[in-house]
């Protein structure tokens, strides 16, 4: 996910994907037929590329515009080119893309406000999955504010990793930090 300016971002996009296929490359007598596809997926806050679609997949094509080659697929989404209403969304990445675009502007308290196809099982996980992640960012956040607060306050490293149930390497690290600052 890439939410800032990226400048060079599709040569970033090849050099993630051809350092995977270096990786399953192996000296000495190798059987290319036996690499597996690699999808280099992007998503992008901005508006990126010079393209009107949201959703741009690439391959290695020849002059002609035929595929010349599938093993590396490049696949972004941009998410500032994205329009759709909820009426709109079809498509299971149109229901996706949605989804990642508006599930911050939904409160969880009222469901019936949600797009009827949130109902989907597939969606369900995922949703649930990032309600999971967005709580466990909270809860440390709120750990390291505590850490940030009682070394403040004079407490010991031990004393702020006891407090707040971490390792002392863990309050060791902020206070890194804190001094850095």
């Amino acid at each position: 996910m890439q939410y800032g300016d990226a400048p060079y971002f599709v040569q970033r996009m090849k050099f993630y994907a051809l350092h995977k296929f270096n990786a399953m490359v192996k000296r000495g007598k190798f059987d290319y037929g036996t690499l597996t596809k690699i999808y280099c997926v992007a998503i992008l806050a901005n508006d990126i590329l010079p393209y009107p679609q949201f959703h741009t997949v690439a391959n290695l094509r020849n002059e002609q515009g035929e595929l010349f080659d599938e093993q590396m697929t490049f696949i972004t989404i941009e998410l500032d080119k994205f329009t759709l209403q909820e009426v709109d969304c079809q498509t299971d990445l149109q229901k996706l893309i949605y989804t990642m675009k508006t599930i911050h502007t939904h409160t969880f308290t009222n469901p019936i406000q949600f797009p009827k196809f949130w109902d989907e099982d597939w969606l369900k996980v995922a949703i649930d999955e990032a309600e999971s992640r967005k709580i466990k960012e909270a809860r440390e956040a709120e750990k390291i504010d505590t850490i940030k607060n009682a070394l403040a306050m004079g407490l010991t490293v031990e004393q702020c990793a006891s407090l707040v149930s971490v390792s002392v390497d863990f309050v060791k690290s902020i206070q890194r930090q804190l001094s850095a600052n």
